[in-house]
């Protein structure tokens, strides 16, 4: 048991975790230990080493948006990406809720409501109550920077005011002087500018010591705004949730249309004195309006978790792209020397060439292709696929995979070749004696001595296709994390601030996960033991 778990860690990459599985089964307590140290604990303490510093230098660094984001903030920002994921999947549920479900949901929601009014009104009691403590200490605390402000802005406008007076009279008396008079006035006139700048100087940085004092703000205050504005938000959920659960449930539009249907057949049938013409097309839109009714979804909108997933269909969609590109194309390279030497000027070409020159050009031919996007055929085809209809494939999704497929495509193509070039002669001498055609010993000999290459490289340009995805994804505004950022960044908020690092750690750790992924794969076909990176 103890070998077989060792060797699904060493496969999966995480030999940081056999120390572990070691000293559990007693194996050389001692070494285990120190082994648990350099790979655990060692990059653990230099994790939350660098949390700390982070937490000690990002309140120093001011921003258009405010400070940088402190962990503790990035944390809460995380929460709030999810809470508002959450939520809007409350409301697409409760849309399409029915009967007693609904009504029992109605209920919940409604007592809720009330719950969290009587909480908000409590916290913004607090609040006020806690800003009023605290206004004394503000002013206090501000009262300095303001009145050595005040002063010496008002000493520089005094002085501008004097001296341009005085430089006005002299300059006036100069009509009959000399040029040495003259020329000493102009240096006087210097000296002046050089005395008001150096004042505007002073000024300005009084200013912005002020301006930084009036930031000042005590943890209190803070708490209670965060509490209240928690509040807030959820009490604008809950009604809007109510709304969903109740008049503008999709049931509740169902009784209304299917009512005024009825009614307006009913009329329709009966009537001897109305407009027959104008009542058949009036009820023949409410038809219309009843099956669309009835079809309904809720207007999601886009949340960071539906993001995520969409970028990962993306950078699989290039990377299959890729992959069927780079793979046959490097077994050619590594079978013909002169196939190699006619392909090697194009990868030396295209290879350096950044993601984001591909992509206005493959976005102009992809819409070449696709005039009318919502009615091409792939577009229609795609979006009866029963998962991949709820993330809208369009010719923007489409540009961005082509995308990460050209700028991740290399990696692959060159490994390929090098591990089908690097074959042993004997193996292929043996296969030509045996008479094996072609396809045989491409499945039985070549690629299965390539793989651990081929892998290699696939890993490689899964990430490259990682990163160039979020680029491509900004630039053609593809719903992805690459719209979440470019939304955040345009929103320019502190809040908008704190999620944008939140997408760094995601994108981190995605990426991470898509490399072990790669790790175990290539472990499996490769007699590699040496640790993975």
């Amino acid at each position: 048991m103890k070998y077989k778990l060792l060797k699904v860690i060493d496969t999966a990459g995480l030999s940081f975790l056999s120390p572990v599985v070691r000293l559990v089964t007693g194996e050389e307590p001692r070494k285990q230990l120190q082994d648990i140290a350099r790979f655990i604990l060692v990059p653990t303490i230099t994790f939350l080493a660098f949390l700390w510093l982070w937490s000690v230098v990002a309140p120093k660094h001011k921003t258009k948006a405010g400070e940088v984001p402190t962990p503790s903030v990035v944390w809460d920002a995380a929460h709030g990406i999810w809470r508002f994921h959450d939520r809007e999947s409350a409301k697409e549920q409760g849309f399409l809720l029915i009967g007693s479900a609904r009504e029992s949901e109605l209920q919940r929601a409604t007592a809720r409501l009330k719950e969290v009014e009587e909480l908000e009104t409590r916290a913004q009691q607090q609040l006020a109550t806690i800003r009023d403590r605290s206004k004394e200490r503000f002013e206090t605390a501000v009262a300095p920077a303001k009145t050595a402000y005040d002063r010496k802005r008002d000493d520089y406008r005094q002085f501008r005011t004097q001296q341009a007076a005085e430089l006005k009279d002299e300059a006036a008396l100069l009509r009959h002087s000399d040029s040495a008079t003259r020329q000493e006035f102009l240096t006087k006139l210097r000296r002046n500018a050089e005395t008001e700048e150096a004042l505007k100087a002073e000024v300005d940085r009084l200013k912005a010591v002020y301006s930084e004092a009036q930031e000042l703000t005590f943890p209190e205050v803070k708490q209670a705004m965060r509490a209240a504005t928690l509040l807030g938000e959820e009490k604008q959920f809950l009604t809007k949730y109510l709304d969903m659960l109740g008049e503008s449930s999709r049931e509740e539009k169902l009784a209304t249309a299917e009512q005024r249907l009825e009614d307006t057949r009913s009329r329709f049938l009966s009537t001897t004195d109305e407009d027959l013409y104008k009542l058949g097309t009036n009820l023949l839109k409410q038809e219309d309006f009843l099956s669309t009714t009835a079809d309904s979804r809720y207007a999601k909108p886009w949340t960071l978790p539906k993001q995520i997933v969409r970028s990962l269909l993306c950078v699989f969609t290039g990377f299959l792209i890729a992959s069927a590109i780079a793979i046959p194309i490097g077994i050619l390279c590594g079978l013909s020397p002169t196939f190699m030497a006619a392909v090697t000027p194009f990868i030396a070409l295209f290879k350096p060439v950044s993601p984001l020159v591909w992509l206005p050009i493959v976005m102009i031919i992809v819409g070449g292709f696709m005039p009318d996007p919502e009615n091409h055929w792939l577009v229609v085809a795609l979006s009866k696929v029963p998962f991949i209809k709820n993330y809208g494939i369009d010719p923007m999704f489409i540009s961005s995979a082509i995308t990460v497929a050209l700028c991740s495509l290399w990696a692959t193509l060159v490994n390929t070749a090098l591990g089908v070039g690097s074959i042993d002669k004997d193996h292929m001498n043996v296969a030509r004696v045996l008479r094996l055609n072609f396809t045989s010993r491409l499945f039985k000999i070549i690629v299965p001595t390539a793989l651990p290459l081929i892998f290699a490289g696939l890993r490689i340009s899964l990430g490259v296709g990682w990163m160039v995805l979020v680029a491509a994804e900004i630039l053609s505004t593809s719903e992805g994390i690459g719209k979440f950022v470019n939304d955040m960044y345009t929103n320019g908020s502190s809040q908008s601030f704190a999620q944008m690092f939140v997408v760094v750690f995601i994108v981190g750790f995605i990426g991470m996960l898509l490399d072990r992924i790669m790790v175990f794969l290539q472990r499996l076909v490769s007699f590699d033991t040496a640790p993975a990176l």
